[in-house]
């Protein structure tokens, strides 16, 4: 199966010229720029990877305009700042060949972890992690990590918002991983998790705001438990 690295940016050519290099070759890269993204064309023009801007603001945006550029049947979703481990992604892969529809990294099991969760944010997350099980009668680890794949019946079957739409759309935040997470439960997919290990990034600053983004994960969890969206 092939397969697509979505790759999304808010201005890490700093971080995305050190990060290329180690992508594998077999694998098609699209980058989406939700800042300068003529800078990110130029600086970029030398590697084997393709660079769209997103039609929104916002990470979940971001990742659907890559979802739906791409071309593979599978699909992995890898922040730009180097928080992700590349030599990870054969697990991710792996597991969507031997049936798995959504495939999750855990910085919680055995072989996984995290230079840059701090406790504030990991309390919460175990939180949420709880709620959604209870909720959607899942086995999450770690509802609120980013490293995800899945298969490209299952990103089409999400009914997410069209990137043609001006407007704001449900799901265009950080609320998306989350997003996918509950969807997926809902519609029954065959869920895996695979441990991973979260690295401090290399360069710039995060755009995670631990309090606002933590009640958009609660607000998310409640709204696709209730279906209200």
């Amino acid at each position: 199966m092939s397969v697509s690295l979505i790759l999304p940016s808010m201005n890490e050519t700093e971080n995305l010229v050190r990060l290329l290099p180690s992508m594998p070759a077999e694998y098609e890269l699209v980058v989406v720029e939700g800042g300068d993204l003529e800078h990110t064309k130029r600086t970029l023009k030398d590697y084997p990877v393709t660079v769209i801007g997103q039609t929104r603001r916002g990470k979940g945006n971001a990742l659907v305009c890559g979802c739906v550029a791409s071309q593979g049947e599978h699909l992995v979703m890898v922040d730009t700042d180097g928080s992700a481990e590349v030599s990870e992604i054969p697990r991710f892969i792996a597991a969507l060949e031997t049936g798995a529809d959504f495939v999750k990294g855990s910085r919680y099991l055995l072989g996984g972890g995290s230079d840059d969760l701090t406790r504030l944010r990991s309390a919460g997350n175990i939180g949420f992690t709880r709620l959604a099980n209870v909720l959607f009668r899942t086995q999450f680890t770690d509802l609120c990590y980013g490293f995800n794949a899945f298969s490209r019946s299952m990103f089409e079957s999400w009914g997410l918002p069209s990137t043609t739409k001006q407007l704001p759309q449900w799901g265009d935040g950080f609320e998306i991983e989350t997003l996918f997470a509950c969807r997926a439960a809902k519609l029954g997919a065959r869920i895996t998790e695979v441990p991973s290990h979260e690295y401090n990034r290399i360069h710039g600053q995060s755009n995670l705001d631990a309090w606002q983004d933590g009640k958009r994960v609660l607000r998310t969890i409640w709204k696709e438990w209730r279906g209200e969206y």
